[in-house]
């Protein structure tokens, strides 16, 4: 498959299948995902990054487990719109990915999402450091999933 748009997405995938959003740091990269219905995205797990084929092994065991048709990944955008060497090095796992599997892939701009989940463990849940620590990755994947999911809703295939 190729990397397409979020609003392409869905008419890409079969009956019963889930997206699985990723938010890639360079220590873990938080997963989650969607219902069926592809209304709501849910945190699932952080895994811990290693070597890329570790990395992609574990992936693929998520994508079994849970019939997933499609990808959407975080891309670090810069503030002014820019793309600088984090989007690069996403943009070189997804084509990593492309390599391996047969899903299509979609970006989904990040900014701000990890500082608004920080905000929002902090302000609403009330967790403590450690515990967002815990739990930020996959939460921050939730809003980038939730934010394509919105987009798919809201906006015709282009």
């Amino acid at each position: 498959m190729a990397i397409c748009k979020p609003t392409a997405l869905k008419a890409q995938l079969a009956r019963n299948q889930t997206i699985l959003g990723l938010d890639l740091g360079s220590k873990t990269i938080g997963l989650a995902l969607s219902d069926v219905g592809y209304i709501v995205a849910s945190p699932l797990k952080t895994i811990a990054r290693r070597k890329f084929t570790q990395d992609m092994g574990e992936l693929s065991e998520v994508i079994q487990k849970h019939n997933v048709g499609a990808l959407v990944i975080g891309l670090p955008v810069q503030m002014d719109g820019t793309e600088g060497p984090r989007a690069q090095a996403t943009r070189s796992f997804a084509n990593e990915v492309l390599k391996r599997i047969d899903l299509p892939v979609a970006f989904w701009d990040e900014r701000l999402s990890t500082n608004a989940v920080e905000r929002m463990l902090t302000d609403e849940a009330d967790l403590s450091r450690k515990r967002r620590a815990e739990v930020v990755d996959k939460a921050a994947a939730a809003y980038i999933l939730q934010g394509a999911l919105e987009a798919m809703r809201n906006q015709p295939p282009d």
